[in-house]
């Protein structure tokens, strides 16, 4: 740039605070684009999310019912020919909550029935709702498929997240459990006395600190 050019953008109205007037008629554009984006945010919302959502949690019942049968557990997953089933939920109502609450269920069944890819598949697309059970519940049954299909560093990374994602007497030592575990088997065997102790020591009434002084000393005996 030359000097001649330095002095003419130095004397522009840009630098003398009059950006705004030069240019009204592009703000006014950008303001009504911002209006115009606010208007279909919220006709999105009510006209198109909160009917499919509506729809969505009708068609959940139905599948619900049958995912607590283990008989037609593959009917809440496929349909029936007369009502869809979950997965079809998941992917047509994305965005709604009944289709989050098929993937959790997806994940759950096809781990029972060892197919463990498409579990991963499922719950790694669950977004957390802020539940203190639902949650660590979700997150550890990853860690659990991670777990089945041997990979040990993301199994006992969602296990470490399930198990401080909500502190209680329930969730918590049953997943600090499942990663000491983990923790053995990767030969950590100062992790896995960490935390069996700390289950010992902060959950003594848990089912899980029954027994724990025995794994402590297995691994004591490792290290």
């Amino acid at each position: 740039m030359s000097t001649n050019e330095i002095k003419n953008t130095e004397k522009s109205p840009l630098n003398k605070g009059s950006f705004i007037q030069n240019n009204s008629k592009s703000l006014v554009f950008i303001v009504a684009g911002i209006a115009a984006l606010i208007v279909l945010y919220v006709g999105y919302q009510y006209l198109y999310l909160k009917p499919r959502a509506e729809k969505a949690a009708s068609l959940m019942f139905k599948a619900e019912q049958y995912a607590t049968i283990d008989s037609l557990q593959q009917k809440a997953i496929a349909g029936d020919g007369s009502l869809i089933g979950l997965k079809e939920i998941a992917d047509e109502y994305s965005n709604t909550t009944s289709a989050n609450m098929a993937n959790a269920y997806l994940g759950g069944l096809y781990l029972k029935q060892r197919n463990f890819k498409e579990a991963i598949t499922h719950l790694e697309r669950y977004n957390e709702t802020g539940s203190e059970v639902l949650d660590p519940l979700i997150i550890g049954l990853l860690g659990d498929a991670y777990s089945e299909e041997k990979i040990y560093d993301k199994a006992a990374k969602f296990y470490k997240k399930a198990a401080e994602k909500s502190t209680n007497s329930y969730t918590t030592p049953l997943f600090l459990k499942k990663l000491a575990l983990v923790y053995e088997v990767q030969n950590d065997f100062k992790g896995a006395e960490s935390t069996y102790e700390k289950i010992l020591q902060d959950f003594p009434e848990s089912n899980e600190a029954s027994g724990v002084e025995g794994h402590i000393a297995r691994v004591q005996a490792k290290k």
